[in-house]
């Protein structure tokens, strides 16, 4: 458990904007990176592109000189223990649903050396061309073995804002407006592989809407393997109607014979209830009749 005064630390650092460092623009000439990545220190943001006539869900990785664009599939974003904080014990971190003192991976608002400073920006040039107001970025689901918490607060004595949270129901839509660049603070409630579904809606200038999804993908606490998080596949119902809905393919997932043998079981079940609502109707019927004729 931390000192008192490491929990005061955690809670500046939870609270406090950084005064710098969201101003920026992003050259149209950045290369689109190929092959695995593991992100785990620097400055790293999702957010849509426009290129050749398509829209994506990208990473866009400051870290690299220069930087360059990530398909999430290839990127898996590391959260080391360095990023492990304790819960501070005070009132206004109880919709994190953790006990003060617990000790949690945050990847916080404001950069901390050693720590991925994770954000998400609608600075993409193609974005900036072809996109109208701005964009709506869609929560779908998360698998994870804890929970997971992202929220925006601004100073020290700012109330905290929830932006997702997995003790809500999907999907869970955050508007953000055309050439934005933020960050916000990603608390993760156990050490883990966590896959975290995305949809990114734009509304064109020309009238319409286009659409990308993606996975992003995090391998959280030194004993996690990224390369577990990058083997990983989530599957989602077509909507997803609580937390739980979302499950690793093979992992949570009922089997598929299982599923038929309990479809069987109820229509077994149907059909005996309406076996025995027949007779009885029957049997009172004549009962009825034998009472008439006496």
């Amino acid at each position: 458990m931390l000192t008192l005064v490491s929990r005061v630390l955690l809670a500046a650092a939870l609270a406090v904007p950084s005064p710098d460092g969201l101003s920026q623009s992003l050259d149209p000439r950045q290369e689109q990176a190929t092959g695995p990545a593991v992100l785990e220190a620097g400055h790293v943001d999702v957010g849509p592109r426009y290129r050749d006539g398509a829209w994506t869900v990208q990473i866009h990785d400051d870290e690299r000189v220069p930087p360059v664009w990530r398909s999430p599939d290839d990127a898996v974003i590391r959260v080391r223990d360095a990023a492990r904080q304790a819960i501070p014990d005070d009132p206004a971190y109880r919709f994190l649903g953790e006990a003060p003192g617990t000790s949690v991976h945050v990847l916080p608002q404001t950069q901390q050396e050693g720590v991925v400073w994770l954000g998400w920006n609608t600075q993409d040039p193609g974005v900036l061309e072809h996109a109208g107001r701005g964009v709506t970025m869609n929560l779908r689901g998360v698998h994870g073995p804890g929970r997971l918490t992202v929220f925006l607060q601004s100073g020290t004595l700012g109330a905290p804002q929830v932006l997702w949270s997995t003790d809500t129901a999907y999907p869970q839509a955050l508007w953000v407006d055309r050439n934005t660049h933020t960050h916000a603070n990603w608390v993760f409630g156990r050490p883990g592989v966590y896959l975290v579904a995305l949809d990114v809606t734009a509304e064109l200038a020309g009238g319409g809407t286009a659409t990308a999804s993606a996975t992003l993908r995090f391998a959280v606490g030194d004993a996690t393997d990224p390369d577990q998080a990058r083997a990983a596949a989530l599957t989602l119902p077509p909507a997803s109607p609580s937390p739980a809905a979302a499950a690793v393919a093979g992992g949570d997932a009922v089997p598929g014979w299982l599923a038929v043998l309990l479809g069987l079981a109820a229509v077994l079940l149907v059909a005996l209830l309406i076996g025995v609502a027949v007779r009885g109707a029957a049997v009172r019927r004549r009962a009825e009749r034998e009472r008439g004729a006496a």
